[in-house]
């Protein structure tokens, strides 16, 4: 039988008083009803947003205390028939007559073309010429080509809501500020009158370093009406980084900042983009001016913004690139990322179906446009009609739940390193988030433990874990609002594509997991390296029985000994995941040595690199090490040192972690240095990095 003491319940921080109040509901509860029901019971009536979280840690695990340890987390919330009804997965499950969600998602892949046609009739994507066919897989499933013959500008898409609704709600020096659909559309068309005026072309790369403004916004999407091609740059990256990116994608211009707000703090921005060797920019500033000190050639925002709210957005084909993101590989240079006009399709459909943005909704993300959540949220966000919610300052403080509460956000996305703060620092308790109907969380793996933290602050609502990658658009495998949802699990494959977990070529429950293609949304090129290399190459050959049901998929593509073989091809993605017993899934990091380090993916080589040149230094390690108990990565560097630096370890460490800092992002931090007399190398003189994570798994690295 479950019970529950007083001091128990005292001893979580409760008043006595109000403890010896609730304890006789409880025990009956806990008595009377199965677990389940009695913890939906705990948690409509007794666990408060505003209740101690070690009030609600022990009463879920005295609720399950019992649930089988093989299942993982037990589900934290269930979703109502009422709240079932609401959702788009279950309009669009009722248009086609389909009772569950299995057979849901069994349909869009065995239908993916009609299942793309469907979705994008729903959101009303808008075309100047008509797709002729949905997909041609003639070159088979790494080269399928989508909405063949279609012209259109996705941008366009943007704007069907209302002009007078909410596109943007920000806060900037403590004031709420709303840009609506109709004046959003103005800025971003005076921006692509401005670079037509500057004498740029369609085609023409032009980067975005700047935090996620309302400004930045306009600027990102007036530079795909003209028909140019953005490449995204995070605003954290150091001088040599923005430099990388603005070489390999030969960028022509760069929208930027003169600084940083946060806090007290201004961290410059221009200057670094100056240290970058950069093109011609144009420069917004926090300041009344910045003209008198520009570099020649850079313009002030306000002088570079043409007049003219008036533009006709370039319609081009459906392959035609928009933007250009980065994802580090394990060479040290980062892969350069073409979406194209299809691309956000899946951004839009995933929001749509999985995060279920509907009209009206105010969606928030803390992210920048050098990351693919950037971009994600923009998409998603206004070709599903909703807000987008932009806050200037950091996340980590009480004054962006204060924002969070004041916009009445309805979605929020998350990276669980944040969600840990908020936990340790307790920061966001007492705040009214009950406009909040869900929360999103990607970038890394979750904990369980700070995922049901996350669910207790908006009165329990569902967490959609959310994983895939800058080179997917989206999502591969994530959650959705009519699944019950358990702390840091996910529930489904994507709507709309599938996978396979193999340990070599065999299926299992825990392995590296292969996406089965086609999907909108995957990439197809790869603008400095080889895309088939880097994706499919050498991936395992698919089982017989999936091989046929790919074929049946397909009826219409013409077989031929040429197509045939690449029609079932496995694209790599290099995710190592486990599939659960009771259908569930839980990520367990990267296959390969790319880490993933508060949501941005870093390759072990860019970090060794830097921290090779550290006086002192011989040789470097980075690794990235999951705690015993799940949740974020966290960078443990094993270094070979000059034998006067090995019994100074602590000023080491700060003289590491500036170097990462300065000279790559100051975003990563080293959690632990190992002083080792030498690193373990294969035949081939390969550092053997996985030893090393082997060995700071079972030492006490995460018992200092």
């Amino acid at each position: 039988m479950k019970q529950l003491s007083l001091e128990q319940i005292v001893n979580c921080g409760v008043d006595r008083q109000t403890a010896i109040a609730i304890l006789p509901q409880v025990e009956r509860w806990l008595a009377a009803l199965p677990a389940v029901e009695c913890w939906q019971q705990l948690t409509r009536h007794i666990l408060k947003p505003d209740c101690p979280f070690a009030l609600h840690e022990l009463l879920y695990e005295t609720t399950f205390s019992d649930w089988d340890a093989s299942q993982k987390p037990a589900p934290a919330w269930f979703p109502s028939q009422e709240e079932i009804e609401s959702t788009n997965i279950a309009a669009l499950m009722h248009q086609l007559q389909i009772a569950s969600y299995r057979e849901f998602h069994a349909w869009s892949v065995q239908n993916r073309d009609r299942f793309w046609e469907m979705t994008i009739q729903r959101l009303g994507i808008r075309f100047r010429q008509k797709y002729t066919q949905i997909v041609d897989l003639s070159r088979g499933v790494e080269f399928p080509q989508w909405l063949v013959n279609a012209r259109f500008n996705i941008v366009e898409s943007c704007f069907q809501a209302p002009e007078n609704s909410p596109a943007i709600v920000f806060q900037q020096d403590g004031v709420l500020s709303t840009m609506t659909y109709g004046e959003l559309h103005a800025l971003s068309n005076r921006v692509a009158n401005g670079l037509v005026d500057w004498g740029f072309r369609p085609g023409d790369a032009i980067a975005i370093a700047m935090p996620m403004t309302a400004e930045s916004v306009a600027i990102y999407l007036g530079i795909i009406k003209a028909g140019c091609v953005v490449v995204s740059i995070a605003d954290s990256f150091a001088a040599n980084e923005i430099a990388v990116r603005l070489r390999i994608t030969q960028a022509k211009a760069i929208f930027t900042q003169d600084y940083i707000q946060r806090g007290s703090k201004q961290l410059p921005l221009y200057t670094k983009v100056i240290d970058a060797d950069a093109p011609k920019a144009v420069v917004l500033s926090l300041d009344i001016s910045v003209s008198g000190t520009l570099r020649s050639g850079d313009l002030a925002w306000q002088k570079f913004l043409s007049s003219n709210e008036r533009f006709d957005a370039l319609a081009t084909a459906s392959e035609a690139y928009t933007n250009i993101l980065f994802s580090s590989g394990t060479t040290g240079e980062p892969k350069a990322i073409p979406w194209t006009q299809t691309t956000p399709l899946k951004c839009a459909v995933d929001g749509h179906l999985h995060q279920d943005i509907h009209p009206g909704d105010v969606v928030a993300w803390s992210t920048n446009l050098g990351w693919m959540m950037g971009p994600w949220l923009i998409y998603a966000s206004l070709i599903n009609r909703a807000t987008i919610a932009l806050y200037y300052d950091a996340p980590t403080e009480r004054g962006f739940g204060q924002f969070i509460q004041a916009a009445r956000v309805n979605m929020l996305g998350v990276v669980p390193s944040l969600v840990s703060i908020w936990k340790t620092t307790a920061c966001m308790q007492g705040l009214d988030w009950s406009a909040i109907k869900a929360f999103s969380s990607t970038g890394e793996c979750s904990n369980p433990q700070d995922m049901l933290f996350l669910m207790s602050l908006a009165g329990y609502k569902p967490i959609i874990e959310y994983c895939g990658g800058t080179e997917i658009g989206g999502a591969y495998i994530t959650g959705t609002l009519v699944q019950p949802a358990a702390p840091a699990t996910f529930t489904t494959p994507a709507l709309g594509l599938d996978f396979i977990i193999l340990e070599g070529d065999r299926p299992t429950n825990k392995g590296e997991l292969f996406i089965i293609p086609p999907s909108i949304g995957l990439s197809t090129t790869l603008l400095n390296k080889d895309h088939h290399h880097v994706y499919f190459a050498d991936t395992p050959s698919l089982p017989s029985a999936v091989r046929a049901g790919l074929s049946d998929q397909f009826p219409n593509q013409p077989v031929t000994p040429q197509v045939n073989p690449p029609l079932l091809s496995l694209r790599r993605h290099g995710d190592w995941i486990e599939h659960l017993p009771n259908g569930y899934y839980r990520a367990c990091g990267r296959v390969d040595d790319t880490m993933n380090l508060g949501g941005i993916k870093v390759s072990a080589v860019e970090i060794e690199q830097v921290l090779n040149s550290v006086a002192g230094i011989y040789q470097t390690a980075a690794i990235a090490v999951s705690p015993p108990e799940g949740g974020p990565s966290q960078l443990v560097i094993f270094a070979v040192v000059a034998p006067d630096r090995q019994q100074d370890k602590a000023t080491l460490k700060t003289q590491l972690q500036k170097a990462i800092a300065s000279q790559l992002n100051p975003l990563f931090k080293i959690y632990d240095l190992a002083i080792v007399d030498a690193l373990p190398r294969t035949a081939s003189n390969k550092v053997m990095r996985r030893a090393l994570r082997d060995r700071a798994s079972s030492t006490s690295v995460f018992n200092k």
